[in-house]
C-alpha cells in the first residue's frame, strides 16, 4: 500500500461498555444475562459496541493510507511516546480528546465523533468518514487548529500533572479536606470538599455546576440578589478559575478564599495537611494521580504548553 507521506499517525481508541463488560464477565453470554437480570437493555449496549467498531475500522482504513499507523488503547497513553511529528487522531468521547491532549506536547490533534446521534462530541467535530480529506489537509497545513489552554499542578517535589478540563485537589474519599490556600497574597487555612480548578475548556462543566449549585442554595435562601455566575470562558484563555467546594467555616478554617481567577503570573499555592487520601487528578481520571498528604506542597497555574486541536 502506497502512503501519502512515512509520517507516523496515532490511533487513540477506547473500550465500549460492551467490551468492558465483557472483561468483567469473562463472555458475551454472561455480559448479556447480568444487564438483563437487572432490567437492562443488552441491545443498546451492542448497538454503540458494534457502531464504535464501524467508526474505528472506518477510521483504520482512512489512516493506512495516509501515514504509519499506530493504534494504541486510551490504557496505554499516560505511558506512550509521542513523537514530535506525529499526527494524532481520537475516535471516541469527548472524554478521550481531553485525556489525549494532556499528554501530547506540540502534536496536532483530531477528534472524532463515532456516534453522533449518542455523542454531542463539543470535542469531536469530525466523522470517521472526514478523514481521508482532513487528515491529508492537516499533514499540507491547510487545516485550522485551535489552541487550548491547559492547567498544570506541580508539587515541590518535581513531581506535575496537566488538566484539560480542570484539576482536582482533595479527599479521594468523601471525608473533608483539610490544607491551606495561598491566592491573591492572601492566605487561609480551609476545610473543603476539594477545590477545582477550571480551563476555558472545562468551564462549561465541573465548574459551570459548582457555580450552579452555589447560586441555588443563595437563591434558595433568599438572596435575592444572587445570579448565577457566567461559568464560560473562551478555551484558549489565558487564565484559570478556581472554586472552593464547600468550604466549612470554624475556629480554625475560614471560607474568604473560595472563588478567584489564576493568572499566568500569579498561581496559587496549596499546602496539605491530611494524614492521607490526599490527591490531585484532572479530567476526572483519579487512577492517574498525584498523592497529596501531608506536607506536599502543590502550585497550580497554567501549563507552559498547549492543547492543538484540529477544527
Amino acid at each position: 500500500m502506497k502512503r501519502m507521506t512515512d509520517r507516523k499517525i496515532v490511533l487513540i481508541t477506547q473500550r465500549t461498555r460492551l467490551q468492558d463488560l465483557v472483561r468483567r464477565y469473562n463472555t458475551v453470554g454472561q455480559a448479556r444475562f447480568y444487564i438483563e437480570h437487572h432490567g437492562g437493555d443488552f441491545a443498546d449496549y451492542e448497538a454503540e459496541d458494534s457502531t464504535y467498531q464501524a467508526a474505528v475500522a472506518a477510521a483504520v482504513s482512512a489512516l493506512e493510507c495516509c501515514g504509519r499507523l499506530q493504534v494504541v488503547d486510551r490504557d496505554y497513553i499516560g505511558n506512550f511516546l509521542f513523537g514530535e511529528r506525529d499526527l494524532v487522531v481520537a475516535v471516541g468521547r469527548d472524554g478521550l480528546v481531553a485525556n489525549t491532549l494532556k499528554y501530547l506536547t506540540s502534536q496536532n490533534l483530531i477528534g472524532v465523533n463515532p456516534d453522533p446521534k449518542r455523542w454531542d462530541g463539543v470535542l469531536l467535530p469530525f466523522a470517521a468518514g472526514d478523514l481521508k480529506t482532513v487528515v491529508p489537509e492537516t499533514l499540507g497545513g491547510l487545516r485550522r487548529v485551535k489552541t487550548v489552554t491547559l492547567a498544570e499542578a506541580r508539587l515541590s517535589d518535581g513531581q506535575t500533572l496537566c488538566g484539560v478540563n480542570d484539576i482536582f485537589i482533595g479527599q479521594r474519599t468523601h471525608a473533608s479536606a483539610r490544607y491551606e490556600l495561598c491566592a491573591g497574597g492572601r492566605r487561609e487555612i480551609q476545610s473543603s470538599s476539594g477545590i477545582i480548578v477550571s480551563t476555558g475548556l472545562g468551564s462549561t462543566g465541573w465548574l459551570k455546576s459548582v457555580l450552579a449549585g452555589a447560586a441555588g442554595v443563595g437563591r434558595g435562601c433568599g438572596w435575592s440578589a444572587v445570579a448565577e455566575p457566567a461559568a464560560a470562558m473562551p478555551w484558549d484563555a489565558r487564565y484559570l478559575r478556581y472554586a472552593v467546594r464547600e468550604p466549612y467555616p470554624s475556629k480554625s478554617t475560614g471560607a474568604g478564599l473560595v472563588f478567584g481567577k489564576i493568572e499566568a503570573d500569579a498561581p496559587i499555592t496549596v499546602t496539605s495537611f491530611m494524614a492521607e487520601n490526599g490527591v490531585i487528578f484532572s479530567d476526572g481520571m483519579e487512577r492517574d494521580s498525584l498523592e497529596f498528604n501531608a506536607g506536599a506542597v502543590a502550585t497550580v497555574g497554567l501549563a507552559a504548553k498547549t492543547g492543538r486541536l484540529v477544527i
